[in-house]
C-alpha cells in the first residue's frame, strides 16, 4: 500500500512539475510526448540499464504506462531492450540523431556565436582551426578591435602546429603515434627564436597542455605575438579542433593573459557543449 501512495505523490509531482512549466512557458505541451521525452532523459542520466519498475519510479510514472511508451521508444528505436535481462537503455537512434545534427553544420557555423562572444569579451583577435590530415588549417578569424592588433598571414600556419597556440591545441590530445605522424609529415620548421625545434621539446610541451588544459604560443610563430588555445570537443570526447585568442606582447601583462586565458577556455567549452561533449571532458581553468 505504502508503495502506491508513493507512485501516487510521484506522479502528482511529476503533473505538477509539468503544469509548472506549462504556465512558465505559455504553451501547451502533449503529456504523451513530455513523459516519453522524461523516459529518455531517465535512460540518459542512468549508469547501466535500468529494469520497467526502475525507470517508472525515476519517472514518476506507473509501471504499466511506462511499459507502453517504452515500447513505443523501442519499436523507433530510441530505447532498446536486453533481450537477457529484460531491461532498457537509450538506443542506436539517439546517437544516430546526434550524430546527423552535427553534420548538418560546420565548425565554423557552430562555434561562430562564441568566437565573437571571445573577440567582445577580451577584444583581441581569435581563431578557429583544426587539423586537415596534418595540416593545421584556419577556419575562422575575427580581428581585434584594438587599435594595435596582431597580423598575420594564416596560410603559412600549415606546417605550425608545434609552433601555435591552435596547433599544440590539438596535437596534445592526439595519440602518440599521430603527433609523430605529423612532425614528420610536416617537419619542425623554425619561425622565431622561441620556435620549438627537437621532438623532445615539443613532447614536452604537449605535456604541459594536457595537465594544465590550454596551449601558449610566446612568440613561437610570430615575434610580438602571445596566443593561447583551448582543444574543442565533439560528443564522443575526442577532439575537433581548437580556438585561440591573440595578443600583441606590449599589451600582454599578467591580469591580461589571466583574463584572455580564462575567456579562451571558457570558449572552448561553450563550443564543445554545442557539440553535446560530456561534462567531465572539459578542461578545468
Amino acid at each position: 500500500m505504502a508503495d502506491i501512495v508513493d507512485m501516487e505523490n510521484l506522479k502528482r509531482v511529476s503533473d505538477a512539475d509539468a503544469k509548472g512549466r506549462q504556465a512558465k512557458s505559455g504553451m501547451r505541451t502533449i503529456q504523451s510526448v513530455d513523459r516519453a521525452l522524461d523516459l529518455l532523459d531517465v535512460l540518459a542520466e542512468a549508469t547501466g540499464e535500468l529494469p520497467l519498475n526502475e525507470v517508472a519510479s525515476r519517472a514518476g510514472l506507473n509501471a504499466s504506462t511506462c511499459h507502453h511508451l517504452l515500447a513505443t521508444l523501442a519499436r523507433r528505436g530510441y530505447v532498446g531492450r536486453s533481450p537477457f535481462s529484460r531491461n532498457y537503455f537509450l538506443g542506436h537512434r539517439v546517437t544516430e540523431l546526434s550524430q546527423l545534427r552535427i553534420k548538418q553544420f560546420s565548425l565554423a557555423d557552430i562555434a561562430m556565436p562564441e568566437l565573437r562572444r571571445l573577440n567582445n569579451e577580451t577584444r583581441e583577435s581569435v581563431h578557429l582551426a583544426a587539423l586537415q590530415g596534418h595540416a593545421l588549417v584556419t577556419l575562422a578569424k575575427l580581428d581585434s578591435k584594438l587599435p594595435i592588433r596582431v597580423g598575420s598571414d594564416d596560410s603559412g600556419k600549415a606546417n605550425a602546429a608545434h609552433a601555435t597556440a591552435t596547433g599544440k591545441a590539438i596535437l596534445a590530445w592526439l595519440p602518440e603515434a599521430e603527433i609523430a605522424r605529423v612532425i614528420a609529415d610536416s617537419g619542425l620548421p623554425k619561425y622565431t627564436e622561441q620556435t620549438l625545434s627537437t621532438i623532445a621539446d615539443v613532447m614536452e610541451e604537449l605535456r604541459h597542455v594536457r595537465r594544465k588544459g590550454y596551449s601558449i604560443d610566446r612568440e613561437e610563430f610570430q615575434a610580438g605575438v602571445i596566443c593561447f588555445g583551448a582543444a574543442i570537443r565533439d560528443h564522443s570526447g575526442a577532439v575537433i579542433g581548437s580556438v585561440s585568442c591573440s595578443i600583441p606582447s606590449i599589451r600582454a601583462d599578467e591580469i591580461h593573459e589571466e583574463k584572455v586565458r580564462r575567456a579562451v577556455m571558457t570558449c572552448a567549452a561553450a563550443i564543445s557543449d554545442r557539440f553535446g561533449v560530456p561534462k567531465t571532458n572539459h578542461a578545468k581553468s
